[in-house]
Formats: structure tokens, sequence, C-alpha cells
């Protein structure tokens, strides 16, 4: 087995002895600046995915880290393909841990509706710590949808089970061409419930 395939299936069977959480969908709390989010993790649908997360979040590796960018349908940048998010969670290098595969919606069965959320990536199994939050349906960001010229999607997850009015209100915040939110909303902590 691939080293960080087999950390990811340790990762996932230890998340299976927290006492009062079903093993096939843990949440997380993400105590922000703006307010509470609580993320329920899709462990069973998409195993590889929810367990690189939940390994950031086990870590601490988002404790402090930010939301720093919002993508808005006035946004100049998102005119092609247009799609309406939250992104957070980038670290610096030295925090980040080994890229996972893809695990793309069309063998998941997830979508990226409402509050679905989803990892970042730059190409093809090259997710690390950076995901993103849906506000509305974004079907583009699915396989086979137009955002990625490689036609390959993202990964979801997971869905925001509480808080989408915060998720909104980063949304909305102040944000600068680059979509970079002026300031970063910071992510005070993430702990599993």
């Amino acid at each position: 087995m691939i080293p960080h395939v087999m950390a990811l299936a340790l990762s996932l069977a230890a998340s299976a002895a927290v006492p009062g959480v079903s093993p096939d969908h843990p949440r997380v709390l993400l105590r922000t600046e703006m307010g509470d989010i609580t993320i329920e993790v899709a462990a069973d649908e998409a195993p590889l995915t929810a367990a690189n997360f939940l390994r950031y979040v086990d870590a601490g590796l988002y404790d402090g880290a930010v939301f720093h960018r919002t993508v808005t349908k006035a946004s100049p940048r998102n005119q092609a393909v247009p799609i309406e998010v939250i992104q957070g969670g980038g670290l610096d290098a030295a925090r980040q841990l080994p890229a996972i595969p893809l695990e793309r919606t069309s063998l998941t069965g997830l979508r990226h509706e409402d509050a679905a959320v989803s990892m970042a990536r730059s190409g093809p199994d090259t997710a690390t710590s950076s995901f993103f939050i849906c506000i509305g349906s974004q079907p583009e960001l699915d396989f086979g949808g137009k955002r990625n010229a490689d036609g390959q999607g993202f990964a979801v997850f997971g869905r925001v089970t509480a808080g989408m009015e915060v998720v909104r209100r980063i949304h909305a915040a102040p944000a600068d061409e680059q979509e970079r939110l002026t300031p970063p909303v910071k992510i005070l902590s993430a702990k599993r419930l």
C-alpha cells in the first residue's frame, strides 16, 4: 500500500474509536472570528479525502489558519465559469501533509451542492490542506464540470450542518480583485465534536 494512503486509512480507523460519534459521519467544529461552523464529514463516501481533512484537524494544523478567499458572482476573475465559494485552510509548505489521490464526485456520489465542503487542488492528486465551502449549487465543480480544464472536478468530503449564516457573512466580507479577503478571517480552532 502507498505510504500516504496507508496513513490515511489508519487515521480513518482511529476515528471509529471516538465515543458518541459515528465513524461514517464524524463532525468538526470550526470556530472562526465571525462565528462557528459545524461540518459533517462523509468518511464513508469519501474515505481518503475525509481522513485527510481529519488528520489536519486532529493535529491542530487548522488552528490559527484563515479563510483567505471569497469567490462571488461579482469577482472579476470569476466570469468564464462562475462559482460561489469561500476557501480556507491553506497552510505553508512546512505544515502541509502529503497530497492525496482525487476522489472524483463521479465515484463518491457526493455533489457540490449548497453547504458542500470540498478540497481545493491545482491538478488531480494535488489536494493537501486547503478546502472550500459552496454557497448554492456549484455543478461546474463536479466531475465533468467546466471549472477546471481537466474536467476531473474536486473532491467533496462533507457538508456544513450548522453555521451557513457564518459562511455567508465570510462570503460577503470585503475582498480585493484577486478574491483575497481583506482582512482574512481567522480560524481560531478546528476540533472534532
